[in-house]
């Protein structure tokens, strides 16, 4: 009687890409996830962000007092007590505490005691003196390679964005940049920078978002400048209104073309206020000038143990007619 081989194991097949997580299916980042929230503060929660291994109270210092100078943080604004700034960054409480011991003898924050106590950003914190006197020591050269790795970023995330954004999200973008007044700076400044983060966003690329992050933070007190200019700002806003008709519509060519006009209009707009607020140059001498003056003898030093008459110190000549009085 011949034995009876077991049956086979029966093989389940492998679950195909879309069967392999319930959430494959439409999965996008937490950055994008963050995007359609309807929630515009992605460059103020970038302040906060963990600093990881190099967690010294200089750099939360500095991540903090960047962020005021440079209006992410506008005066008055509270900040999260010690215990959760050391959360948030990832630091020990003593490390965050002498960061906001830094800030204070900095002047760009002030303690309150009490019961709605804690740490503000102070009122004397200017970030629009920040941004002139950062932009009279920036050269030319260095505003323009700033501009070119801005663009780079920007272009890039607007062009994945045009591929993959979903057309309601836009909307939501979109609803949110008309319902901010453009004469009210602050408010508007802080719409147009989270939009241009929320773009990046959409890209669906975590690096390229962070990077769009950090330079935005850099540039935004930059792009206050030009707010103050009532047409350039309206320029700005009709401009990024047809990048974000075009992201929606899903041509990359025409966001990217309208993204690097725009980019290169706002650079000539501060090359210009850099060179009006510069001091004048002195005049060049001409070149008969210059030849005359290399070809004129040196003038022959002083003597001081023989001055002559004409050029005596006075209190020589008193001591001379003294010696001379009869006693």
């Amino acid at each position: 009687m011949g034995s009876t081989s077991p049956a086979p194991a029966s093989v389940q097949p492998a679950p195909s890409a879309s069967q392999s997580s319930p959430r494959q299916e439409g999965q996008t980042d937490a950055v994008t996830i963050a995007a359609r929230s309807g929630r515009p503060t992605r460059l103020h929660r970038a302040v906060f962000q963990p600093i990881g291994d190099e967690g010294r109270a200089a750099l939360v210092e500095r991540r903090i007092a960047d962020a005021i100078i440079g209006g992410v943080l506008p005066s008055g604004e509270r900040l999260p007590a010690e215990t959760e700034l050391a959360r948030s960054f990832g630091v020990a409480p003593a490390t965050a505490r002498e960061a906001l011991l830094g800030l204070r003898e900095r002047g760009l924050i002030v303690t309150r005691r009490g019961r709605n106590g804690g740490s503000f950003v102070s009122d004397d914190a200017d970030p629009a003196a920040f941004a002139r006197r950062t932009l009279a020591e920036t050269s030319r050269v260095a505003l323009r390679d700033l501009a070119v790795h801005y663009l780079a970023i920007t272009v890039a995330s607007i062009e994945l964005a045009a591929r993959r954004a979903d057309p309601s999200e836009i909307a939501g973008i979109r609803t949110r940049l008309e319902r901010v007044r453009d004469d009210d700076l602050a408010a508007w400044r802080r719409v147009t920078d989270d939009t241009q983060i929320e773009l990046a966003a959409l890209s669906q690329s975590a690096r390229l978002t962070r990077e769009q992050m950090r330079l935005q933070g850099e540039l935004s007190p930059f792009f206050a400048l030009i707010d103050t200019d009532p047409d350039a700002r309206h320029d700005n806003r009709e401009r990024l209104l047809s990048v974000l008709a075009a992201v929606a519509d899903g041509d990359e060519q025409r966001a990217v073309a309208l993204t690097r006009e725009k980019v290169h209009r706002c650079v000539e707009w501060l090359i210009e206020l850099r060179e009006s607020a510069a001091p004048p140059a002195a005049p060049a001498r001409s070149a008969s000038a210059r030849t005359a003056a290399e070809a004129a003898p040196p003038a022959a030093p002083l003597n001081p143990a023989a001055p002559s008459a004409h050029h005596a110190p006075a209190d020589t000549a008193v001591d001379e007619s003294a010696e001379r009085t009869p006693s």
